[in-house]
């Protein structure tokens, strides 16, 4: 079955592997908020020993995706309203800064790959959740590297993922998608077009849509 989280082109390593794949099963709530995580299930299942277990739940654990709970056990973190308001607070921020340097510093190559995603956009059926979720996660990383600042990129991914799972959630309650999928194509036709005011006004509603749209679900 093709994963729902797009994963990194390069795994260096088997605890890098072992981090994308648990990393997967907890936003798209396999692994459930609240719920224990057994590191024998994942040893087997996985197929990887444990040591990069281990070192994959330290880095999730940094990510504020899984706790440790001293003589209890480790745990996915739960998911509640005021982290999703916190949450947004810090994404509204640190998106609608990253599209304003995308519309200053999108090179040809960007503005190329950008067209191609709005093209997308333009097909796609809005009935396809996962699909929808696949594309959604290419527009936001398109924007990330445009912006050619790792030390921000780094930033915006993990709040990008801490937000995918609260998505994950929302969709199980019954979230719509086709205001984002507009907003997605207002953003990225402001980056192609160099309009940094707008692509970071446009970022900002999106991300300020997203915690409203939660709360109804919640």
């Amino acid at each position: 079955m093709q994963t729902v989280v797009l994963q990194s082109a390069t795994v260096r390593s088997q605890g890098e592997r072992a981090y994308l794949l648990i990393r997967d099963q907890i936003i798209t709530l396999r692994l459930a908020p609240g719920s224990v995580i057994e590191e024998a299930r994942l040893r087997e299942e996985l197929g990887l020993g444990r040591t990069p277990i281990r070192e994959a739940l330290q880095r999730l654990a940094h990510e504020n995706l899984v706790t440790f709970i001293p003589h209890r056990g480790t745990f996915v973190c739960d998911i509640n309203l005021t982290d999703v308001h916190r949450l947004t607070e810090v994404r509204v921020e640190l998106e609608g800064y990253a599209a304003r340097l995308a519309a200053d510093r999108a090179g040809a190559a960007d503005r190329t790959l950008m067209k191609a995603l709005i093209a997308e956009l333009e097909k796609i059926d809005e009935s396809d959740v996962h699909g929808l979720m696949r594309l959604d996660q290419r527009i936001h990383r398109q924007v990330y590297q445009a912006t050619r600042n790792a030390f921000l990129q780094s930033m915006l991914e993990e709040s990008f993922n801490l937000s995918l799972r609260i998505w994950f959630l929302g969709l199980d309650r019954g979230i719509r998608l086709k205001e984002a999928v507009e907003e997605h194509r207002r953003l990225l036709d402001a980056i192609v077009s160099r309009d940094a005011d707008q692509a970071d006004a446009v970022m900002r509603q999106h991300v300020s849509g997203f915690e409203q749209a939660i709360r109804k679900v919640l």
